[in-house]
């Protein structure tokens, strides 16, 4: 990881009383770039380390990020019934209003692209367009074992099935994540809206996956179905590593300033 200094965070309630971390970064009176990052990651860790929020100011753009609930330093509830995702975009709405921002482009990636999705879909013009790195159509939470999670957590027992691990693996390895609070969002978002070919956002979309990332083809077909979507291969990265890039941010950048 990069080490870039942090910007201070300021709070924003969600509709449910839920806390949420924003950052702010570059001239307010600049276009808005909302940034949303994905599963067990932060703003900071996915965004701002990696170069993204600097390659944005530079361009000439304002940066919003947000911690999704459950990570960084907002709240992270511990009941599977406070990471719908009716609640996850209407968090991006409620920071959306806090900021007094009627209109934003917004990049998403992993979990933030699935968050995007919906929320452009659902929120309209205030979403102009949007970059969705690593999102395939579907649920890709619907194998992950959260019995066997729980087990693990609770008494150390051994992770036999493979996405479950990978998953956990990814929580242990970013600090201060709270591993119960991410297992309650896996299982709290099943069985929620999902992207699909049928309800595609209209906005334009640019779509961005790893050429290493098994989700590559799921990921192209999404872009076809979109009436707006274009996509991005990411040379020589997988699904973990993707936001790091040079050139996605590139890729990304220039379609936000078209």
């Amino acid at each position: 990881m990069l080490h870039r200094t942090a910007p201070e965070h300021r709070f924003v309630p969600s509709l449910d009383g839920v806390q949420l971390a924003t950052y702010e970064l570059g001239d307010p009176e600049n276009p808005t770039v909302f940034v949303v990052h994905g599963f067990a990651s932060s703003a900071i860790a996915n965004w701002h380390a990696t170069g993204w929020t600097r390659d944005l100011t530079r361009a000439g753009f304002h940066v919003i990020g947000i911690d999704q609930r459950g990570h960084g330093a907002s709240d992270k509830p511990h009941s599977p019934d406070a990471y719908t995702m009716e609640l996850l975009v209407g968090d991006v709405e409620a920071v959306l209003d806090a900021y007094l921002l009627t209109e934003v482009r917004y990049v998403g990636y992993s979990l933030g692209a699935r968050v995007g999705w919906q929320a452009a879909r659902e929120m309209g013009g205030r979403i102009t367009q949007a970059v969705l790195g690593g999102i395939p159509d579907g649920d890709p939470l619907k194998r992950f074992q959260i019995a066997d999670a729980r087990a693990h957590l609770e008494h150390g027992t051994e992770v036999t099935d493979r996405l479950t691990g990978i998953f956990l693996e990814m929580a242990k390895a970013q600090p201060g994540n709270d591993l119960a609070a991410l297992v309650a969002l896996v299982e709290g978002m099943r069985g929620g809206p999902q992207p699909g070919p049928t309800n595609a956002p209209n906005q334009p979309v640019l779509f961005a996956t790893g050429s290493e990332d098994s989700i590559l083809d799921a990921s192209r077909a999404l872009a076809e179905a979109t009436p707006n979507g274009g996509f991005f291969e990411v040379p020589g990265r997988n699904h973990f590593n993707a936001p790091t890039s040079r050139p996605f941010r590139e890729a990304a950048i220039e379609f936000l300033k078209a």
